[in-house]
């Protein structure tokens, strides 16, 4: 007997397709480099190939790789410098602090959120660790903030100083580039915080409590004491302007783990 078929699908396939979308050449020489990068088949520092031999192995015009080259260049992710050619960035901090630059723009509420969870980490590290000379640096600031509760600008000096000094004792250098992009970015935002009335005092307690667990050597003190202090401090923010933000809860301090594995990856030609 032969089968029927069938004149109604039986789950509509139309809202599943989507329209095909036309990328520049420029647009995807870009794609392929940030994939090369990431996969490690280019290395921070290794020089490009030529223009030349670029344009022959993208099988693509001048004007598009060039126009590539120059936009990876201006959000940092190349360097290319007269006489020497183009070559991957040493330091992606450029590139790092345009991403953090434009979401702190759009989603503030995220970059908070990033943040709190970011400094939570490394204080527990920082903790785990108990470097000596990082509890002192730690508590000579501390002592100086206190010093400094009837001055709200030298307050906030200290306030910076104390949360990169902090990141910087974790020993992560990523943790501590995106904090500092991060408070760089929302450095009128967290200034703000010690207008209000009380912040100073209830800041340097705050801050007391993140010290004090780092001493005892208790990692998810650390991490919960500074989460508290940042939740707070942007809980009487919000407050004193009427928007009360959604605190991070139940966070765990982990470690952020680090991949060894590479992979390379070829050049493909444009069809």
């Amino acid at each position: 007997m032969p089968k029927k078929l069938l004149t109604t699908p039986i789950k509509p396939v139309r809202s599943k397709i989507k329209p095909i979308v036309k990328t520049s050449i420029s647009d995807e020489i870009v794609d392929q480099i940030l994939s090369l990068i990431a996969k490690g088949a280019l290395k921070p520092g290794q020089r490009l190939p030529s223009e030349r031999e670029l344009c022959k192995d993208f099988g693509a015009g001048r004007s598009s790789l060039r126009e590539a080259l120059r936009c990876l260049s201006i959000v940092g992710v190349l360097t290319a410098r007269v006489g020497e050619g183009t070559s991957v960035a040493i330091n992606g901090g450029k590139f790092l602090g345009k991403i953090v630059e434009w979401r702190i723009i759009t989603e503030q509420h995220d970059i908070e959120d990033l943040m709190i969870a970011l400094e939570s980490v490394a204080a527990a590290s920082v903790a785990r660790q108990r470097n000596e000379e990082d509890i002192s640096r730690l508590e000579l600031l501390l002592n100086k903030m206190e010093a400094a509760t009837k001055n709200q600008k030298r307050f906030a000096a200290l306030d910076l100083e104390f949360h990169i000094s902090l990141a910087a004792a974790s020993e992560n250098f990523l943790i501590f580039d995106l904090i500092s992009m991060i408070r760089a970015q929302m450095g009128k935002t967290l200034s703000r915080v010690l207008l209000v009335p009380d912040a100073l005092p209830l800041s340097l307690k705050e801050h007391a409590s993140i010290v004090s667990a780092i001493m005892h050597r208790n990692p998810d003190a650390a991490s919960k004491a500074m989460q508290h202090h940042l939740n707070a401090a942007l809980r009487r923010y919000h407050n004193a302007l009427g928007n009360e933000p959604t605190p991070i809860t139940n966070s765990r301090s982990r470690e952020i783990p680090g991949s060894s594995n590479k992979t390379t990856g070829k050049i493909k030609k444009k069809a």
